[in-house]
């Protein structure tokens, strides 16, 4: 089992390498003086949205076609942030990892995926109780690599609000538990997508 998770890993850094060569996110990994690189990573089951809330704040564009995510991609986005403390504003690179959603991967790979991970956004599917439940592996799996970091709790496919099978109140004592803010969300409309992204950095710059 030892060899096969070592092989496993080492299969995924030369996906990985070669992915980042392509898009051009190697060359932002440095930091400069006014720049500072954030990693954040999105966590959840497959199908709750996590890809699509990507495209979305990176794109701002929503695909109806559902496409599972093979393996891991790595997005970039720049914005600017404010210093709470010193007030000024940070040019900031976002480095967002997107995760296949099988456990079997989550397992596996896992000190790969969470490796020098800041924050993460934690996503289910207002429409599946599951999602919400799964969301409790995912953060530990995260957690046991990366300890106690930033997390944003995410109701999904709120624009599907006659299949809601999700109360918000839920979804924030659960977010509650782990001492974070819940949002829902869709990347559908963007409701609320911004946001989540925007109070992720936001706790990852300005911590309390």
């Amino acid at each position: 089992m030892g060899i096969r998770r070592d092989y496993a890993v080492q299969t995924f850094f030369r996906l990985l390498t070669h992915t980042l060569d392509a898009q051009g996110v190697v060359e932002s990994l440095a930091e400069s003086n006014d720049t500072k690189k954030l990693k954040i990573c999105l966590v959840g089951d497959v199908g709750v949205g996590k890809t699509s809330m990507i495209r979305r704040y990176v794109l701002d564009v929503f695909d109806d076609k559902y496409i599972a995510t093979i393996g891991t991609k790595v997005t970039k986005k720049e914005i600017e942030a404010k210093n709470a403390k010193t007030g000024e504003t940070q040019k900031i690179v976002l480095l967002i990892w997107d995760i296949m959603g099988q456990p079997s991967f989550r397992e596996v790979l896992r000190e790969a995926y969470f490796y020098g991970a800041e924050g993460a956004l934690a996503v289910c599917d207002l429409t599946s109780k599951e999602s919400l439940g799964e969301l409790r592996y995912w953060v530990k799996a995260m957690t046991s690599t990366t300890g106690e970091i930033p997390i944003v709790f995410l109701g999904n496919k709120y624009d599907l609000k006659d299949d809601v099978r999700i109360d918000s109140k839920d979804l924030e004592v659960f977010a509650m538990k782990h001492g974070a803010p819940a949002l829902l969300t869709s990347a559908k409309t963007g409701y609320n997508v911004e946001n989540a992204f925007a109070n992720l950095v936001d706790m990852i710059l300005n911590p309390d």
